[in-house]
């Protein structure tokens, strides 16, 4: 896509180059498949060790645990471009990186380091994030699934999560769990639950009509028994599950920007060489509209994620501003995406065409990670200082 805002000459050599490195994987490795995965209601394995190779996974995490330890702009940018390609990729990458690999980072000890984070990072290891619970979406504080702790140390977890993005594939589940019957969320801590403990199993979502690229699943805990250094140890409270949401809406305000370009690319060729009434369709007023307020929309998203990323490696950013950018980005994409597909005339409702599939992504991006509403409270409170959640 043209860079109308010269916004290239505000990324360092480095940030380009890890672009255009994660760009160029895309257009030869997930472009061509993924019209057949999404069709399939698969997620494209096949993938995994060029995204490893890349080093995507984990890709703001520091060198020595075996992540490229790249800035938070960088990370960005390979979410824009992951996304270009699909929501499901990006969305894999997303929580193997800031839903799994974080919290192990960021609440684990060093041994949990040092045992998940080479691994997940050379893709030989796959995570899941379970958090939502079938009646607790919006209000994770409400969750039900508890962890009780043993005369021995050790831990039984019972409970079930809903909607976990690679649940059926992860070799490992960061779970949060309310502790010792506690009901309150000053309780919530996280664990480490293994692929093929005892109690624990994963069944696949069926029926999507979104998402279709992207394993989903549900997660179900019965007597699960963990050892003792299961816990995250430095995880308590709600406030612990919520650092990663963060994380995770940051790297989707610059995926949604990837999903808007990739719609805007293909609606733009195919409307310069559509011949209809003796001219190309993108010599009318009214196709030249939709390309100049979708163009503008982009490029102002765009601002706001390069900013925002330069603020995040300044240590100077705060959880409203991310959901401003989460909020205002995939409404921008949706939107864009819905034009593009209008503009494609029949055509865009064929595989072949990227529209249709991102718009009806997107629609799940537009829910999930904190839904659209939860973002415009938390910005409300923000500006009025008056919390609407009570």
């Amino acid at each position: 896509m043209q860079d109308f805002y010269d916004i290239d000459s505000q990324l360092s050599e480095d940030e380009r180059a890890v672009r255009d490195s994660v760009r160029q994987f895309v257009d030869e490795q997930v472009l061509p498949v993924i019209g057949s995965a999404y069709i399939e209601g698969r997620f494209p394995r096949e993938i995994l060790p060029g995204m490893a190779e890349l080093g995507v996974f984990g890709a703001n995490l520091p060198e020595e645990y075996g992540c490229a330890g790249l800035n938070n702009v960088a990370y960005g940018l390979i979410n824009q471009e992951l996304e270009r390609g699909d929501s499901g990729i990006r969305s894999f990458a997303s929580v193997q990186s800031s839903l799994v690999m974080y919290p192990i980072y960021a609440f684990g000890t060093e041994e949990q380091k040092q045992h998940w984070l080479p691994r997940m990072a050379r893709g030989e290891a796959i995570g899941c994030f379970g958090l939502t619970e079938p009646d607790f979406g919006s209000n994770p504080s409400g969750m039900i699934t508890m962890a009780k702790e043993q005369g021995d140390g050790t831990w039984r977890l019972n409970g079930s999560k809903m909607w976990i993005t690679n649940g059926s594939t992860a070799d490992v589940a960061v779970v949060w769990a309310k502790t010792n019957g506690d009901p309150s969320d000053k309780s919530i801590r996280g664990f480490l639950v293994p692929k093929g403990a005892k109690g624990f199993k994963a069944k696949d979502q069926k029926g999507k009509l979104s998402l279709r690229a992207s394993d989903t699943s549900e997660l179900s805990f019965d007597d699960v028994e963990l050892p003792a250094d299961a816990i995250l140890p430095k995880s308590g409270t709600l406030k612990s599950p919520l650092m990663c949401l963060t994380q995770a809406r940051y790297g989707i305000s610059w995926g949604a920007i990837g999903a808007a370009m990739a719609c805007f690319e293909e609606a733009l060729a195919y409307a310069q060489n559509r011949i209809m009434f003796d001219k190309p369709i993108a010599g009318f007023q009214l196709q030249q509209l939709k390309f100049a307020d979708m163009l503008t929309e982009i490029v102002k998203a765009q601002l706001v994620s390069l900013h925002l990323g330069r603020l995040k490696d300044a240590g100077s950013y705060t959880p409203q501003q991310v959901s401003l950018a989460k909020r205002n980005n995939v409404n921008m994409a949706t939107d864009v995406a819905r034009e593009c597909r209008r503009i494609l005339g029949a055509n865009g409702i064929l595989a072949e065409y990227s529209a249709l599939r991102h718009m009806a992504n997107l629609e799940s991006v537009y829910t999930y990670e904190g839904t659209d509403d939860v973002h415009a409270l938390i910005l409300g409170q923000a500006v009025t200082g008056i919390s609407a959640f009570k």
